[in-house]
């Protein structure tokens, strides 16, 4: 088979890859670790690239077919910087598109409509297409934005447990088992947020949605204040989509529609199929615009 296409989806904790036909028909799925393109992008090069070849392994495939494929990257980072360029020059597909993980998502949860999606993952991003517009709120990444997002509730919980084990704040069963992971050494908390990238402060927002579904009052009080950004993002991207059709997309959509406004839980729709879909999709549109085909 001669012609490949590649579609990948990167995000701040691991990349996905598919290997498809140029109609879409999906041959093979490959995992690597993180692809953020704005926290390390040689890194995420590296993760791209083992990603794919490991989809082409699946799909039983030698590896090299890599630098004759098409690919769509849907990757985190992309609207900050040049950071894109930088990746897109040393990546080894034959033609390489590169976008937001946002837009991967919308396709594939929206297909070609019109509506609204929330990426809450790692971090957060907000998308509306209108009329085939398409607009984009947040995804500022983990230093400045992506409120409401793993890394922001991960790295808050640290801070809460360092508070109560110095005696500011009370201490409760959340920060507790965040003490205990470290031995109740505070330095060891200290050492592993100075290294620690989003994806590692990500790991523990699914322990506060526990700890806050049991009542615990730091828990709560770090989830509704995230859900309150949340909230306010939703408003803003609802508006500009002018649909009441809104999905909710990454590892922390299970867990965040019971903080939600009202307004915002009655238009959740169930997504028609996941990011990586999306951009095996816009990889066959990509691919069918190159040979003159219609999209």
């Amino acid at each position: 088979m001669t012609d490949l296409i590649i579609g990948i989806d990167g995000g701040g904790t691991s990349c996905r890859a598919a290997v498809a036909d140029p109609e879409g028909n999906i041959l093979g799925r490959g995992k690597s670790g993180a692809a953020n393109i704005l926290t390390d992008p040689n890194s995420a090069i590296a993760s791209i690239t083992d990603a794919a070849k490991a989809a082409l392994r699946d799909a039983g495939l030698d590896e090299t077919a890599v630098a004759t494929a098409s690919a769509f990257l849907g990757l985190a980072g992309t609207n900050v910087g040049d950071l894109a360029r930088y990746v897109h020059d040393r990546l080894p597909f034959r033609h390489t598109d590169i976008d937001s993980d946002g837009l991967i998502a919308l396709q594939g949860a929206l297909g070609d409509g019109d509506g609204a999606v929330a990426i809450l993952g790692t971090g957060t991003i907000y998308m509306a297409r209108q009329a085939g517009e398409i607009r984009y709120i947040g995804g500022w990444g983990f230093t400045i934005g992506d409120l409401g997002g793993g890394a922001r509730i991960g790295h808050a919980l640290l801070q809460e447990a360092l508070l109560s084990y110095d005696g500011i704040h009370a201490s409760t069963p959340v920060t507790e088992a965040v003490l205990a992971e470290f031995k109740n050494d505070p330095r060891g908390i200290v050492e592993f947020a100075r290294l620690s990238k989003p994806g590692d402060f990500g790991r523990f927002a699914p322990l506060v949605f526990e700890h806050a579904a049991k009542g615990d009052t730091c828990a709560l009080a770090l989830i509704e204040a995230a859900a309150t950004t949340v909230n306010e993002a939703l408003d803003a991207i609802v508006r500009i989509s002018g649909k009441d059709r809104l999905c909710l997309l990454g590892g922390l959509a299970p867990l965040y529609p019971q903080w939600l406004s009202k307004k915002h839980k009655d238009i959740l729709v169930e997504p028609q199929a996941d990011a990586l879909t999306g951009a095996v999709s816009l990889a066959a549109k990509r691919f069918r615009a190159r040979k003159g085909e219609p999209a």
